[in-house]
């Protein structure tokens, strides 16, 4: 588990990703969504990602 993923709670963690795997079909890549998603919720990118691969 990565420092950034100990400051946020589970529930947002699991929330954030179920977002991103919930709206590819959105936008023309993942990395596209997470980028999107994480300007929404007010987190860079990489952690978003990094949240992804641990799901």
């Amino acid at each position: 588990m990565s420092k950034t993923t100990k400051k946020f709670a589970p529930e947002v963690r699991e929330r954030a990703v179920r977002m991103v795997f919930g709206h590819e079909r959105d936008h023309p890549s993942r990395w596209a969504e997470v980028v999107s998603i994480a300007e929404k919720i007010g987190r860079v990118p990489q952690t978003l990602h990094e949240w992804g691969e641990e799901s």
